[in-house]
């Protein structure tokens, strides 16, 4: 079953107003309206002067279906909470993949390998590549099953599964890590499909009141380096 990578935004935990008063515990939590006038400009001269520890109160929680590649990326953000779907513990029945929808009309160059399966643009023929992928997965799932067993069966049988099958991801940042993770897989030099999660996940929390202001500051200016990319 062919199908764009899709993002849900499924939780968000904290405010502008909870890191703010984080910063505030070394003198005063105490909220007047005074305060909170001045929280905009607050976050943002902690966030410019690497401050960023009280950041992290705040919290955004995704469910990501993609690609292998793309969650290969997410799993570098170490400082990040991540729970993936397995095959080692369970059969994809449903054989969901990702196809990259700029290969259409590119056409190879020279016959390919297995010509006489393998033909059309390189979208197609990589179309056809993964359903003949997820066929053999699942005869080899069943004929290695009563041989093996089950354990032995599933771990193995996904070898047959190509890089652009798509799993179901379940990640978490606090709002420090968020700006490390849009900062380097919102780039232009991220790969294009991790590049379109990112800013998916930035457009489904821009319009959002709860990190109004922080997120305006984490995307203005780059985050200090942190050691999970």
């Amino acid at each position: 079953m062919r199908q764009k990578n899709k993002i849900e935004l499924i939780g968000i935990y904290g405010s502008d107003e909870i890191i703010a008063c984080s910063a505030w515990t070394s003198t005063s939590r105490n909220l007047t309206n005074d305060k909170r006038n001045r929280i905009p400009k607050m976050l943002e001269d902690l966030w410019k002067n690497g401050h960023e520890t009280p950041f992290e109160k705040g919290i955004v929680h995704f469910l990501v279906d993609s690609e292998i590649a793309s969650h290969i990326h997410m799993l570098k953000h170490r400082i990040s909470s991540i729970n993936g779907e397995s095959a080692r513990y369970k059969e994809l029945k449903e054989d969901k993949y990702y196809l990259p929808e700029d290969w259409i009309g590119i056409y190879p160059k020279e016959p390919n390998i297995l010509n006489e399966y393998f033909k059309g643009d390189w979208f197609h023929i990589l179309e056809k590549y993964t359903e003949l992928g997820n066929k053999l997965y699942h005869q080899c799932l069943s004929e290695l099953t009563p041989v093996l067993g089950r354990k032995r069966a599933k771990e193995s049988a996904r070898f047959f599964k190509t890089y652009n099958s798509q799993i179901e991801v379940d990640i978490m940042f606090n709002m420090r890590s968020f700006a490390n993770f849009l900062n380097l897989r919102k780039s232009k030099e991220a790969q294009k499909e991790i590049r379109d999660i990112a800013t998916e996940m930035y457009n489904l929390l821009k319009d959002r009141e709860e990190f109004k202001h922080t997120l305006n500051i984490i995307t203005k200016y780059k985050p200090k380096k942190l050691k999970d990319d």
